[in-house]
């Protein structure tokens, strides 16, 4: 499948024009208006009034032609589409407002990491991109889901791990919202990477080959959970209900620090059989 890096003029048109229909226009207060309404949402003119700009100019970015919206109005325009603060920032990233780092994206763990990662122990960790490649992991995150080492360096993607791979498959309880907060995190980082080649060639294999993965991409969902709970089956144990955090360190804001933490005893009971079972002699 041919696929390109991101078009954020497109994209920031797309993102405008699906923000906009889902806004009720009596949940917002605004006036009724003579005519009935052909399409869903808010009209071009009403989003214009709220943002303060002209009706003109909110068609043209609609219709992508052009236009680099300054900062003031992109927050204007957030304001005016009820954007949460994710969505805002999702926003900034297309109209290409938000500094960028110059460092290009990482694809190996920082030694520091690594071993912090190691010294997390007994807690499940590993550390991702924001491609989701898995760049560093312990022991107790490879007991957990599997041996990572087993797989070839281009598979070790968390995100590809949930779509293709016939165990992590059936690994999560709620596979839909997982799958859910993890489309949300990939169609944030193309829109923070824009010229990233790998990333947009893995959103292509990822569309191309798993209709889910199209369906929800398609929602332009890019609201990211980095903390919650989780329900695991393991084919050993069974199920097991994980706390996971998410952190992301100043130095390397590319790399996402994943930690595991028992939900309640018998999840805990259940890591600790794990454990015992990998150190036993």
């Amino acid at each position: 499948m041919t696929t390109h890096t991101v078009d954020t003029a497109q994209e920031l048109a797309a993102f405008l024009r699906a923000r906009r229909e889902r806004l009720d226009p009596r949940a917002l207060g605004m006036p009724p208006r003579r005519g009935a309404r052909r399409t869903p949402g808010l009209r071009r003119e009403e989003v214009a009034e709220l943002a303060g700009v002209s009706v003109d100019y909110v068609v043209r970015l609609e219709q992508a032609r052009g236009l680099r919206p300054s900062a003031d109005v992109v927050e204007a325009l957030a304001g005016a589409l009820r954007l949460s603060p994710v969505e805002r920032s999702y926003l900034f990233d297309l109209a290409q407002q938000r500094p960028r780092t110059a460092a290009e994206p990482s694809a190996t763990a920082a030694p520091s990491l690594a071993r912090l990662v190691t010294d997390l122990s007994p807690l499940p960790a590993m550390l991702m991109n924001h491609r989701f490649d898995i760049l560093a992991w312990n022991r107790e995150m490879a007991d957990l889901l599997l041996d990572f080492d087993t797989l070839p360096p281009a598979r070790r993607n968390a995100m590809w791990l949930c779509l293709m791979h016939p165990r992590i498959r059936e690994f999560y309880v709620d596979r839909d919202r997982v799958l859910r907060e993890g489309v949300a995190h990939l169609r944030s980082a193309w829109a923070a990477h824009p010229e990233d080649r790998a990333l947009s060639d893995l959103i292509a294999e990822f569309l191309a080959g798993d209709e889910t993965f199209a369906r929800l991409w398609a929602e332009r969902d890019i609201q990211v959970n980095g903390r919650g709970d989780k329900a695991v089956r393991h084919p050993d144990v069974g199920v097991i209900t994980v706390r996971f955090e998410v952190l992301m360190p100043v130095q390397d804001p590319d790399q996402r620090l994943l930690i595991f933490r028992a939900a309640d005893e018998a999840s805990q009971s259940a890591l600790d059989r794990l454990s015992a079972r990998t150190t036993a002699p």
